[in-house]
């Protein structure tokens, strides 16, 4: 293994051309780390804020963007006897997953599952952290609620569906096209609702008002979001594409005892992380082993090709999730 690797660096805050190819040192693993030879990288949202400035990474993080990836345990760092070196894992990581290799903690990877190949497996474990730590977890969603999650062709959406519909939960959800609505009913969800033609709100009030609501999208949304949610309604915030700031009837939020909350995966703590690849490993990896749950795989692109996959995402045409091919 050499000392230096290929890397996609952020050259400055700016659009995806500031993507550029470099050379970086090879990292060692600390205590409870790992180092992965990354065969796939996942591409998210948060790659894109990181790459405009707008998302730094956590203290003692890589620099680089990528959040998630899989591969191959190439080294062991002190105090893991959880794995081995040859075995083959997705994993959630503080960064640096746009590059040949990677370390994070031996805690927050999963085996590849199954039946499954390395490109399905690196789109994985950001989706799914994010989704059953905020829907389930936070959330706390039983089966027979009805669920209402924004963006539902997203790679966020696609998995909150399916987890959902695999829970019992009946399953609502908005997109911007009738494609992408096709989409969301083929994954499960019981209602797709165009937002360019249709409002979530009489929809939702219809059928009785959402027992959750997952968001993404934040601005007008957030007091929609409040109008829709069913007498004892929670709201779980995991993303402001449109803003954070809005005016809200906190009066409205007593009578009706709606909750609000929220979270952003990147900053917990180590160990809560460990705690939700736990959880995944115990109640969702059995449920993707059996094929009754898959990332949607919208495209590849090479590891070179990073500022295309980011203007790829960021067009909003893509159905499901996006990687990057390393090696």
């Amino acid at each position: 293994m050499s000392d230096q690797m290929h890397v996609v660096e952020i050259s400055k805050p700016g659009g995806p051309e500031v993507l550029q190819p470099g050379s970086r040192p090879v990292p060692v693993p600390g205590h409870g780390q790992v180092v992965i030879k990354v065969a796939y990288a996942g591409v998210n949202r948060p790659d894109a804020l990181q790459r405009a400035g707008a998302y730094d990474p956590p203290p003692g993080a890589s620099d680089l963007p990528g959040l998630e990836c899989s591969g191959e345990v190439v080294a062991v760092g002190p105090g893991v006897d959880s794995l081995a070196r040859g075995d083959m894992v997705c994993a959630l990581l503080p960064g640096g997953g746009y590059a040949e290799y990677v370390a994070t903690p031996a805690a927050h990877c999963l085996p590849v599952p199954h039946g499954m190949g390395l490109r399905e497996a690196a789109c994985l474990p950001e989706t799914f952290f994010t989704v059953w730590s905020n829907v389930f977890s936070r959330g706390g969603l039983k089966a027979g609620e009805r669920f209402l999650v924004h963006g539902g062709s997203s790679g966020i959406g696609t998995t909150a569906i399916q987890l959902a519909n695999a829970f019992g939960a009946r399953v609502f959800t908005t997109a911007g096209s009738d494609e992408k609505c096709q989409a969301c009913l083929d994954l499960g969800a019981e209602r797709a609702i165009n937002y360019r033609t249709e409002d979530f709100v009489k929809v939702l009030r219809a059928e009785g008002g959402a027992d959750l609501i997952l968001d993404m999208v934040g601005g007008d949304y957030i007091p929609r979001n409040i109008k829709a949610l069913a007498d004892d309604g929670r709201l779980v915030q995991i993303a402001f594409l449109q803003g954070p700031v809005v005016e809200l009837n906190f009066a409205l939020m007593m009578v009706r005892r709606l909750t609000i909350t929220g979270s952003t995966l990147r900053p917990q703590s180590d160990l809560a992380k460990a705690q939700i690849a736990q959880d995944l490993r115990e109640a969702v990896w059995p449920l993707i082993e059996a094929g009754r749950i898959a990332p949607v795989m919208d495209s590849e692109f090479d590891l070179a090709d990073a500022a295309a996959a980011h203007a790829r995402m960021e067009s909003s045409g893509h159905i499901g999730k996006i990687v990057l091919r390393v090696a």
